[in-house]
């Protein structure tokens, strides 16, 4: 197993067992839903209600869920590892026509894609259950 190289950490208290090298939610729970909001991945394994570490910025090392390519743009499975996004998470230039809505008075509201991306592999895998290297984004 590789040695996680991270750069910021944040301690966290668990909302049920955490498992080392899964996502973790904001809320401190290991990641249950395919593409949720992870705040990053787990250095140890954390018992319920007890502190645990999440490597947040710089990289680390998860457990891959499936295979893993290079580059790949990486999303957490239902069990907290890692996994290549599943959609497309760009509009083709030209494909949607965009206009203001400023011009009629209404406010633009924001909210998170249905897929949210948490890092970028370092490293491939063959199958779930490798470890292997990625850049956490924020």
């Amino acid at each position: 197993m590789k040695q996680s190289n991270s750069i910021y950490t944040r301690t966290f208290r668990a909302a049920g067992a955490v498992v080392a090298h899964r996502l973790v939610t904001m809320a401190g729970a290991q990641a249950t839903t395919q593409g949720e909001k992870v705040m990053g991945a787990s250095a140890f394994d954390v018992d319920d209600t007890k502190l645990g570490v999440a490597e947040i910025i710089g990289t680390t090392v998860v457990e891959a869920g499936a295979a893993i390519g290079i580059g790949d743009s990486l999303i957490t499975d239902s069990a907290g590892r890692a996994i290549p996004v599943t959609g497309n998470l760009a509009v083709t230039a030209g494909a949607t026509a965009v206009t203001s809505s400023a011009a009629n008075g209404e406010i633009l509201e924001g909210a998170d894609l249905p897929e949210f991306v948490f890092a970028d592999a370092l490293e491939s895998a063959s199958a779930a259950g490798e470890f292997i290297e990625v850049l956490l984004r924020r």
